[in-house]
């Protein structure tokens, strides 16, 4: 008797042939059904995927039909759309940076810069950026440069070169303020536009920091100049108002003196107005004058006859 391996691999005798081929039929029509099953399965599969459309966090979707759009979906989630038909489309949502090349620009006072900044941008209405800008990010930031450039020169062009160097920090904003609401037509909202490098170009750069340099000495020494100046007015006033009060001051203590003097000489002539007194005071005087002449230890005082203090003493004796 012969065998075969069938079903997991016991070994089953070799039957009737009508019956073998019976059961190759049935295996036949059973991997068949399996088949058409699993096609069915992937064409819906296929279908439903071409139905649903995921929308990101950080993207619109755009369904178009024949290039026309339907829907804007903004908000992150599962959505549907007709198969074959209408298609999708992704617009970023996320806010994006542009580096605008390096370029020349020109002062009010006829000066050469170069300018090195940035633009940070997003798009705010997918379907005007679709119309005007196809959708593309490329295009947008091609025009996102040249608005920025155009009103970068505009506003530096009215401003000399020492205000923009000594204002980069409102240039930024005058700029932004200049571009206004132009980009709205293209459904792009322009967040903030910032200077990286904003200098001189190479070949004059040092011989216009020697002629600020010098600019600014001149001014120093103006300034200075101007100082010394009202100092020295100063100084003239306060020595003019000083000799004013030194020269009151003096003759109002003149004055106060003489007038001292003269009270104490009123005082006097009161006090020894009658003999006994004016005979003492001429005596206490003509000791103040002996005593004056005893000076250095002398104790001897000699006087002659005729002098007025020898007469003192003589007419007292």
């Amino acid at each position: 008797m012969e065998y075969n391996f069938f079903r997991g691999g016991q070994n089953q005798p070799q039957g009737d042939p009508g019956e073998n081929a019976e059961a190759t039929a049935i295996f036949k029509r059973g991997m068949t059904r399996r088949l058409i099953i699993i096609i069915g399965v992937l064409i819906v599969v296929f279908f439903y995927m071409q139905c649903v459309v995921i929308t990101k966090p950080n993207e619109y979707v755009v369904i178009q039909q024949f290039g026309e759009i339907k829907s804007v979906t903004a908000e992150p989630g599962i959505s549907f759309k007709l198969p074959f038909i209408q298609v999708t489309r992704s617009v970023p949502k996320m806010v994006r940076i542009y580096d605008i090349p390096i370029s020349d620009v020109i002062t009010q006072d006829k000066k050469t810069m170069v300018a090195d900044s940035f633009v940070l941008w997003k798009v705010s209405d997918p379907t005007k950026f679709i119309r005007t800008l196809s959708g593309s990010v490329a295009n947008a930031e091609v025009r996102i440069g040249n608005i920025a450039y155009n009103s970068m020169k505009n506003v530096i062009s009215q401003l000399p070169q020492t205000e923009i160097i000594s204002g980069r920090d409102t240039l930024a904003v005058k700029i932004f303020e200049n571009i206004g609401s132009t980009l709205d037509q293209y459904g792009v909202d322009l967040i903030a536009i910032e200077t990286k490098h904003l200098d001189l170009p190479d070949d004059n750069k040092q011989a216009v920091y020697t002629r600020m340099i010098s600019e600014r000495n001149n001014i120093a020494a103006s300034f200075s100049a101007e100082g010394e100046e009202e100092g020295r007015k100063i100084r003239n006033e306060t020595d003019r108002s000083v000799s004013v009060l030194l020269s009151q001051a003096n003759a109002a203590a003149a004055q106060t003196i003489a007038e001292g003097e003269q009270r104490y000489m009123e005082i006097l002539a009161e006090a020894y107005n009658d003999p006994e007194k004016a005979e003492f005071y001429a005596f206490n005087r003509a000791l103040d004058a002996a005593k004056a002449s005893l000076q250095n230890g002398d104790t001897t005082l000699i006087l002659s006859p005729d002098s007025p203090i020898a007469q003192v003493f003589y007419n007292i004796g």
